[in-house]
């Protein structure tokens, strides 16, 4: 059986509606079947736009599938249709559209790779707002939530993505002439979502965006023909890092150059060597990284024995134009028998723009890490007691042997005994044990002996070869020894780092968590954060002055109060200092703690943001709370206002009024006074609210006691409302008057959406230790996806028009319920509506009846 080859999706991007994209669809369709091409409609929505809509005629259409969601019918693609027609292009709009309830598919981007699967090429549309990666940069700047979204890796498989461009003022031209939108709309649409600042941000997104999925293409079109020289399609500057104190120099300096081209990329590169032995000091590279990242870069690291091809094989892989390289610090001595990085590194470039960038740190010599010995005291005594006691002893055992063994035989001797020295004490215990054995062959076996002098030239070659590879394996073993303890140390220090960076990823509280894990690797006493007091100016002393500093976080006991009060302390920033008590640290050990430090300064920052987060989340629900009021009252405030004002001025006027129209002046007033008091009173309770000072007098009440009360309060609207709470029923613990509030709320609400001739349950029932009271209504009801929103202050849903109340029903509703102790939940009403669910407990008393 032949495998169906996949079919190719040409996908339609734009900034936002109305830029043309389905347009251009179409008249690429149309174009296609003009070459004879079977193209079909699966689905095409022209919004009523005359001009898509003359585009349709001609090409066949699909029909479309009939689906019925809560009593209404909808169509919507069909998917299996357009398989089972199977034409060489099907034309599906709008690819991020949610599909109607029951559908096959939940998305319509799903039954578009159905449609794919069977071999069928697709062309679609989409909005740059609908993609996943960039929904809350959307929100941030319309406002507007997108809920229907695509994940990114969906389009970028896309095997052609075309921007449809237009210019802010263009399309608000566009629509401002009604082609977009129809006339009812077009004001709200240029006051909100289509502003010129909201459309240049939408096009900025959707320009970077097609931008990356070009690169992305040219990135597989040059590996797939094995292009390795650099295409200058756009900036990128790769700065290289040492992990040496120049490294803030050379990123600041590769920022600007990156700051002259918008659109350059900033990249920063370490090369480490493969066996991973040496390398830079992890503390400096990781306040590194965090200057890079917070330039707006991003950081590398690489492995290579190799620095310069690796620099360059790493530049021209992501495809660089600029190199930034810092001058050499190695002396001038060095830089006569090795070009340098540098040198070697501008040679091999080619079309690679290579910066020199000197610092203040350029030829003042390579300072390491620093080096320890490759053995331990206790070998190193036991290499220097073997070479002054083991050669004498040889000497004399051979000397007895005089006259049976040859010159050469010795020379071997003295060099095992040099090897073993060398095995023992490493390298200067076995070079004076080469000297010192190359004096006592001279002295006591070489011809003439008992003196230095040598006859014969081929000892003297003999002796010579002897002590230089006594001195060669000498220098091998401590090597490999000084290797072996370097390897022990890293793998120490790496598996150190990485409990650390598991124990931050895994959750645990930063700080504290951080500096326990430093006491316990080190066995410390005390690890102690310090910080320079605000406003405190550093001044020589003030290490060692605590009024100068203060403790953010501690592990241990005896925390430092200042840096002069700890063995060891390690600076982070000018104004951060960890203070470590308990033991003196080696170079070696400080290089792992400097990580651990830079680790906390991160996590540090990191806390602050998030209790910055938190402080303005506050700050920004009140101001958009104010906001929305100010919004609200213009509106709701105002119409009672002025038709009591209209009435009061009419009846104070010089017009005779007849007794009919001078109480319905009278009953106009009452009316919008009354609706005013309301007005002002939730918002004066949503206030006490929001600041936690309403007043609560709960205690026990009978539930049917309460309905009278409300339904006097509902007025006219009480013929509306059916009342079957029982009698029987226990007491519950609430405040009378709040539970009143909350009951005219929602019966008023069911009673406004309710269809005419229609009338709104009020029933009641225990359950456990709670009475439920249902308010139940036939209205049209809200999806279940929304009906947390329902209750935010302001909010008005599709089954609410915009001049009826400030939106602050459910919300006070729900926040005087949950004052009493209650919860207030809504749910689907059986056969279409909503019921609203107030819950409230069982008083005590009751209980015990």
């Amino acid at each position: 059986m032949t495998a169906v080859i996949r079919g190719r999706l040409r996908l339609y991007l734009g900034a936002a509606p109305g830029v043309g994209k389905t347009f251009a669809m179409l008249a690429e369709a149309r174009r296609r079947a003009e070459r004879g091409t079977d193209v079909v409609i699966g689905l095409v929505e022209t919004h009523g736009r005359a001009r898509t809509a003359d585009l349709l005629q001609g090409l066949e259409i699909v029909p479309r599938q009939t689906l019925e969601h809560r009593g209404a019918v909808f169509t919507d693609l069909d998917a299996r249709a357009v398989i089972a027609r199977r034409p060489k292009v099907a034309l599906v709009d709008e690819l991020a559209h949610t599909n109607v309830p029951g559908s096959r598919n939940a998305k319509r981007w799903q039954d578009v790779e159905e449609i794919l699967d069977a071999g069928i090429d697709v062309i679609s549309t989409l909005n740059i707002q609908h993609l996943e990666s960039v929904n809350d940069v959307v929100q941030e700047i319309t406002g507007v939530p997108q809920r229907e979204t695509i994940p990114d890796e969906v389009v970028r498989r896309a095997d052609q993505v075309e921007l449809v461009d237009m210019a802010p003022e263009a399309l608000r031209r566009r629509m401002a002439h009604g082609n977009v939108y129809g006339p009812e709309k077009i004001d709200a649409a240029l006051s909100n979502y289509f502003r010129v600042g909201n459309l240049t941000a939408l096009r900025e997104l959707a320009l970077l965006w097609v931008a990356g999925k070009v690169d992305d293409q040219l990135d597989r079109y040059r590996a797939e023909h094995g292009i390795a020289g650099t295409w200058e399609t756009r900036e990128r500057v790769v700065v290289a890092l040492t992990g040496g104190p120049e490294g803030e120099t050379l990123i600041r300096r590769a920022a600007r150059i990156a700051d002259r081209d918008k659109a350059a990329d900033l990249m920063a590169v370490h090369v480490t060597r493969a066996d991973g032995l040496t390398g830079a000091d992890p503390a400096s590279l990781a306040r590194q990284r965090t200057l890079v990242e917070s330039l707006g870069g991003s950081y590398h690291q690489v492995v290579g024995d190799d620095i310069a091809r690796a620099l360059l094989d790493f530049a021209r892989g992501v495809n660089a134009t600029q190199l930034v390289l810092g001058a050499s610090r190695r002396g001038r001595f060095a830089q006569i028998f090795s070009p340098g990085v540098g040198m070697t590194t501008t040679a091999l470039s080619g079309s690679i723009d290579v910066h020199m960038i000197t610092h203040e740190e350029a030829s003042k010599g390579l300072a390491g890490p620093g080096s320890r010995a490759a053995l331990t005291w206790r070998r190193r005594g036991a290499g220097w007691a073997l070479t002054l006691l083991g050669l004498p002893v040889l000497t004399a055992v051979l000397y007895g042997t005089r006259g049976h063994i040859t010159l050469p035989t010795e020379i071997l001797l003295f060099l095992l005994m040099v090897v073993a020295v060398a095995l023992v004490g490493g390298m200067w215990p076995a070079v004076t044990a080469a000297v010192l054995g190359f004096g006592l062959l001279n002295f006591f076996f070489t011809p003439p002996i008992h003196t230095l002098t040598v006859a014969r030239p081929e000892n003297l070659l003999a002796l010579t070869v002897y002590v230089l590879v006594a001195v060669m394996v000498s220098a091998v073993v401590d090597l490999a020894a000084r290797r072996t303890r370097e390897a022990a140390r890293a793998s120490a220090d790496a598996e150190v780092l990485s409990t650390l960076a598991g124990h931050v990823l895994r959750g645990d509280a930063a700080l504290p968590s951080l500096l326990a894990r430093l006491r316990e690797t080190f066995g410390l006493a005390a690890v102690t954060l310090l910080e320079r007091r605000p406003g405190v100016e550093p001044v020589p002393g003030d290490r060692t002055d605590p009024r100068a500093w203060r403790v953010l976080a501690t592990a241990g006991a005896g925390a430092s109060d200042c840096p002069g009060e700890a063995e060891t302390d390690v600076v982070v920033d000018d104004d951060l200092v960890m203070a470590l008590r308990g033991r003196l640290l080696d170079a070696a050990d400080r290089r792992v703690v400097e990580a651990f430090a830079a680790e906390a300064a991160v996590a540090l920052r990191q806390e602050r943001l998030s209790e910055e987060a938190e402080r303005a989340g506050p700050l920004e629900e009140a101001d958009r709370m104010r906001t929305a009021l100010l919004a609200a009252v213009s509106h709701d405030l105002r119409t009672p206002l002025a038709s009591a004002k209209a009435a009061v001025d009419s009846l104070r006027g010089d017009m005779q009024w007849s007794p009919e129209d001078y109480k319905e002046l009278l009953a106009t007033a009452d009316e919008s006074l009354d609706k005013l008091d309301r007005l002002v009173a939730n918002l004066l309770d949503m206030s006490r609210l929001q600041a936690g000072v309403l007043g609560v007098a709960s205690g026990p009440l009978g539930v049917e006691e309460i309905m009278p009360r409300v339904l006097d309060d509902l007025g006219a609207l009480r013929e509306r409302v059916l009342d079957e709470i029982s009698d029987e029923l226990p007491e519950v613990v609430a405040d009378p008057a709040l539970v009143e509030r909350v009951l005219v709320n929602l019966v008023s609400n069911a009673v406004r959406y309710s269809p005419p001739g229609e009338k709104v349950l009020v029933t009641a029932s225990s359950y456990g230790g709670d009475v439920e009271i249902r308010v139940i209504d036939r209205g049209p009801g809200i999806p279940v996806s929304q009906h947390d929103q329902v209750f935010l202050p302001f909010q008005r849903l599709g089954d609410r028009d915009n001049h009826t109340g400030v939106g602050l029903g459910l919300a006070l509703a729900r926040g005087l319920t949950e004052a009493m102790g209650g919860t207030l939940v809504p749910e689907e009403t059986p056969g279409g509506g909503l019921t609203m669910i107030l819950t409230l407990p069982i008083s005590s008393r009751a209980g015990g009846v």
